[in-house]
């Protein structure tokens, strides 16, 4: 008895590795690094877990989970309340429905996907904050912050494929 007890919690804790990593790379982006002009070019780190755990285990970052991360992310980072939760919801939607075609493909493929995913997000934030602030606000800091973003996907995605190793596979 006590040895299915441990297996269930040792599967939900695997299990909430996805939302763990993500949880973790919310905080990683707003830590503050006192470099001149980071802040309007912080990587979009979790649109890029956003992005993996769509394709590859969407059960264990549902929609619910993008959304309460990104009010997080809202929260901590002083985004106005929602902000991060629309573009992350946006893109989340984007990729599920896509899901289907980028399973199975090689990692330029699916980095392809993610360059589309990453565009209409950076897009997207670049309208949301330039109708909030009432006024065209320069595309220069969202189009490098979408190169960052870019250039560290391979890397996240090394971490994100070393970790799902311990997630357990259920259909």
């Amino acid at each position: 008895m006590k040895r299915i007890v441990w297996q269930r919690l040792d599967s939900f804790a695997r299990n909430l590795v996805p939302l763990a990593l993500t949880v973790a790379l919310v905080l990683f982006s707003v830590v503050p690094l006192h470099i001149p002009g980071y802040a309007a070019i912080v990587p979009m780190l979790v649109l890029i877990s956003v992005y993996y755990w769509a394709i590859q285990r969407p059960r264990l970052l549902p929609p619910l989970a993008v959304f309460t991360v990104g009010l997080a992310q809202d929260a901590l980072s002083g985004a106005p309340f929602g902000f991060h939760a629309v573009v992350l919801l946006l893109a989340y939607g984007a990729v599920v429905s896509q899901r289907r075609f980028f399973l199975g493909k090689s990692f330029l493929v699916v980095w392809w996907g993610f360059m589309l995913v990453a565009l209409g997000a950076a897009l997207a934030a670049w309208v949301l904050a330039s109708a909030l602030a009432g006024a065209v606000i320069g595309p220069r800091a969202a189009l490098f912050q979408y190169l960052v973003t870019l250039a560290l996907y391979p890397i996240v995605i090394w971490v994100f494929l070393s970790a799902q190793r311990v997630i357990p596979r259920r259909p």
